[in-house]
């Protein structure tokens, strides 16, 4: 089997089979990829440890923080105590919710891509609300980097203090010539 043909069966397994997990599967969120395809990852109780992307998986299928997986758990493993079985998208996630075999600790998550659809929505509903927003303002249609934590940094009373200070010296520079 050549490697394109590879690469279209395997892309076609995980995006359309909907898998069920085993008594012994854990559904798992990705944190953050460690390297040699190496993944941490956090169960619906909130234990961390490393997966492993099996080879089939490996230059196919990419995986980002804020994904879910199914995963097999190694009994024997020292660091690395499982291994990729299945990468779960949207649908599948629906799927599993309406079985009712989606961990507790999840319920209230939200994939990555709905939470950037909801936090596009939230910037859109703002700038409504405002009604006098300039179009250059407007940042709903750029593109939301998912492989990236979400920062709201907020300017604090120091640093406006010490802005006005400087504008302060400028003054009395200006004003001493």
């Amino acid at each position: 089997m050549s490697k394109a043909t590879k690469r279209k069966h395997v892309v076609k397994e995980v995006l359309e089979d909907c898998v069920t997990p085993t008594e012994e599967q854990l559904i798992m969120r990705v944190l953050g990829s460690n390297g040699n395809n190496l993944h941490e990852a956090v169960t619906g109780s909130g234990e961390r440890f490393l997966i492993s992307m099996p080879t089939k998986f490996r230059k196919n299928i990419w995986i980002k923080r804020g994904d879910f997986v199914i995963v097999d758990p190694i009994k024997e493993g020292g660091k690395v105590k499982g291994e990729i079985s299945s990468i779960l998208y949207r649908d599948h996630i629906q799927y599993l919710r309406k079985l009712g075999v989606w961990p507790e600790g999840f319920q209230e998550g939200r994939t990555s891509s709905e939470r950037n659809e909801g936090l596009t929505n939230e910037k859109s509903e703002s700038k409504t609300e405002e009604g006098d927003s300039d179009s250059e303002d407007d940042d709903s249609d750029l593109f939301v980097n998912n492989n990236r934590a979400t920062v709201l940094y907020s300017e604090s009373e120091e640093e406006s203090d010490e802005e006005n200070k400087e504008e302060e010296d400028e003054e009395r520079t200006k004003n001493d010539l």
